[in-house]
């Protein structure tokens, strides 16, 4: 099926014919050091691999399983923080915002924003992104049939931005669990270019009964398989040290197991395109 592609940032294209696109980073902004710490290891890895990265990172997880969760530094603290990662890394930039006040201060600073999954009908947030005139990545709420995530396109493109993408994430089965059905990549490439969050797909929401568990021993088993399904590009948390983040401990990678796990999607991409690169 056919996808029009588009730039997401400058010189990184998504869509048909374009190379897989890596969006990668921290879950949450912990300090501007340990971001632009990162930041400059997954610069140079962009660098070895000679893939095309946006990096990522939110400066608030309002969809914490406790009250008590760390959820960011906020909005201002945060972009200034990513604004500092453009500055000496060169990277583009990726952040999601919750409330459509957020969007036209982030756009400010960063190339694509991102509706987070719960907000993927949120009608005013999507129109409010589309608005800004950056690329947008919708992620598809964990209660939704794929044919349905059109309808968020749409409201995103009324506003004459068509630079738009979606992102699978895992869908809901039964509880604490998500299962990724790999049909629905081509269904939705049928109206937008589609992501695959490794991350979020191998969580088990509520699984440690105060914060989300996961199981993050098969990230390489689902991003392979949706690197076969010709998917346009992944969604990978990397964290300096995994087992101590402040969020999504379970799922996130560290920094040379991205490294590991790019050049496989790399080469079934390229089999899965019909040979080009």
């Amino acid at each position: 099926m056919k996808v029009a592609p588009f730039e997401l940032a400058e010189g990184i294209r998504i869509g048909e014919g374009a190379r897989p696109v890596y969006i990668a980073g921290p879950c949450v902004i912990e300090s501007p050091e340990f971001l632009l710490g990162i930041a400059r290891r997954l610069a140079a890895a962009a660098r070895r691999l000679d893939v095309p990265l946006v990096f990522k990172a939110s400066f608030d997880k309002a969809n914490r399983s406790s009250l008590s969760s760390f959820r960011g530094p906020g909005l201002e603290a945060g972009l200034e923080a990513l604004a500092a990662v453009r500055a000496e890394t060169g990277l583009p930039l990726l952040t999601d915002v919750h409330e459509p006040w957020q969007a036209e201060r982030a756009a400010e600073v960063v190339d694509v924003l991102q509706i987070p999954a719960f907000l993927c009908r949120q009608t005013d947030l999507l129109v409010a992104c589309g608005r800004t005139g950056r690329a947008v990545n919708v992620k598809k709420g964990q209660f939704m049939a794929p044919e349905d995530m059109a309808r968020a396109v749409e409201k995103v493109a009324s506003t004459g931005n068509e630079r738009v993408f979606v992102t699978e994430r895992g869908t809901s089965f039964g509880y604490h669990n998500l299962v990724v059905d790999m049909r629905a990549f081509p269904m939705m490439r049928r109206f937008a270019p589609v992501v695959f969050d490794v991350t979020h797909s191998l969580q088990l929401p509520g699984g440690l009964g105060h914060a989300t568990g996961g199981v993050r021993e098969f990230h390489p088993n689902l991003a392979r398989a949706a690197a076969g399904a010709g998917v346009d590009g992944f969604f990978v948390e990397v964290h300096p040290e995994p087992a101590r983040a402040l969020s999504d401990a379970t799922t996130q990678l560290a920094p040379e197991e991205f490294e590991a796990l790019v050049p496989p999607l790399e080469a079934i991409a390229a089999v899965a395109r019909g040979g080009d690169r």
